[in-house]
C-alpha cells in the first residue's frame, strides 16, 4: 500500500502503513513522537501532538493512500507501448530495411539542406515536413520504397491530423509513444545478413534530431548496433552546421569524458553529398570497376535548387503570369 512521510512547523510526524500486516477492520498503525493510535479508517486521520517549540496543540489532517491496490494491468501504457513497437516491425518487415534520415522538420523545401542521398533500398524518416519530407520527395522521384514513423507533434506543434498529405496510408505509421518511434528507427537500420544495405545520416537539425543522433551514437558504441554487421552511420555537416558540435566533442575528449578518438570510430563525418556516396560505395565494398555504375544505379541524389536559385525561379514564374 505504501507510506508516507509528514511534517508541520518543523515538528516530525511519522506515518507508516504496513502492506504486509492485514486485519479484518483494515486499520492503519499511526505512529508520533508525542503519541501512538490505531486508525480504523482509510480516508483520513486526524490526530494531536504537540510542538517543542511553544507547546501549542497542533490538529493535522493526513490522508493516507486508498486501500486498494494498483494491478499492473490498471497501467495500459506499458502494453500500448508494446502494441505500437509490434506494428512499427510489421511495417519494416512489410517494406523492408534501408537509410534513416534524421533530420530537421523545420527547414523547408527552400533550404540549400533540402537533400536526401539514397541507398538502394527503402527510405526511412519521421515522415514530416522540411527535411524529412525532402527524402520522402527524393526516394519517390527515384522510384524507391519509402517508411515513416510519424509522430503527432512537429516543430514543437501537435499537429491536426495524424495523416501524411500525400503517403499511401499502408507506408508509414503514427506513433503516439516516442520510445515506440524510436525502436522502429533503430530496428531499420539493423542488418540481417551482409545483403543488407543499410545506414544512418543525419542530416542538420535541433533538439530532437540531437535526440536520436546521440542515441544511436550510444547503441552503436554499446555495440547494440552493428555487433555483428556493422551500420555507416553518416554526420552530414553542410556549410559547417556541426561544427559547434564538433568542437564540443574535441574539448570532451581533452576533459577525458571521452576517449581519444572514440567519437570519431563511431561515425563519419561528410562535407558534401559526393563525400558521403564516395564513403557508402567503400563501405560496401563495391569493386572498382563497378565503382562507377554503383554510384548511378544503386545511389541516387535527389537535391533542390539552393534558396537563391529557387527564389530567382520564382521570381521568373511570376514575371510570366504577369
Amino acid at each position: 500500500m505504501g507510506f508516507c512521510v509528514a511534517g508541520s512547523l518543523d515538528s516530525n510526524v511519522n506515518i507508516m502503513l504496513r502492506p504486509r500486516v492485514r486485519s479484518s477492520s483494515n486499520e492503519a498503525r499511526i505512529r508520533s513522537p508525542s503519541s501512538f493510535c490505531i486508525a480504523p479508517n482509510f480516508d483520513s486521520v486526524s490526530f494531536k501532538h504537540s510542538q517543542k517549540q511553544n507547546h501549542k496543540a497542533i490538529q493535522t489532517r493526513l490522508f493516507l493512500c486508498k486501500q486498494d491496490s494498483v494491478e499492473f494491468d490498471e497501467r495500459k501504457s506499458p502494453n500500448e507501448v508494446r502494441e505500437e513497437i509490434k506494428r512499427c516491425y510489421e511495417l519494416i518487415n512489410r517494406l523492408g530495411r534501408g537509410v534513416v534520415y534524421l533530420g530537421s522538420s523545420r527547414m523547408g523545401p527552400g533550404h540549400s539542406h533540402y537533400i536526401a542521398n539514397l541507398l538502394d533500398c527503402t527510405s526511412w524518416s519521421g515522415a514530416g515536413p522540411g527535411l524529412m519530407d525532402a527524402v520522402t520527395q527524393g526516394a519517390l522521384q527515384a522510384g524507391k520504397p519509402v517508411g515513416g514513423f510519424k509522430i503527432g507533434k512537429e516543430a514543437g506543434e501537435w499537429t491536426a491530423s495524424n495523416y501524411h498529405p500525400y503517403l499511401p496510408s499502408e507506408n508509414y505509421l503514427t506513433c503516439r509513444f516516442f520510445s515506440a518511434r524510436k525502436h522502429g528507427l533503430v530496428d531499420v537500420v539493423v542488418r540481417n545478413n551482409s545483403l543488407d544495405k543499410t545506414a544512418v545520416v543525419a542530416l542538420p537539425g535541433g533538439i530532437g534530431t540531437l535526440d536520436e543522433v546521440f542515441e544511436i551514437m550510444a547503441l552503436i558504441q554499446l555495440e547494440r548496433i552493428g555487433s555483428e554487421l556493422p551500420v555507416p552511420f553518416i554526420l552530414m555537416n553542410y556549410d559547417s552546421f556541426y561544427s559547434k558540435l564538433l568542437d564540443f566533442l574535441d574539448v570532451c575528449e581533452d576533459w577525458g569524458t571521452v576517449s581519444k578518438g572514440e567519437v570519431s570510430s563511431l561515425w563519419k563525418v561528410c562535407n558534401s553529398n559526393s563525400e558521403a556516396l564516395a564513403y557508402l560505395v567503400d563501405f560496401y565494398g563495391f569493386s572498382s570497376s563497378n565503382k562507377k555504375e554503383a554510384n548511378a544505379e544503386a545511389f541516387h541524389v535527389h537535391e533542390i535548387p539552393e534558396r537563391g536559385e529557387q527564389e530567382k525561379g520564382s521570381e521568373e514564374k511570376n514575371l510570366e503570369k504577369i
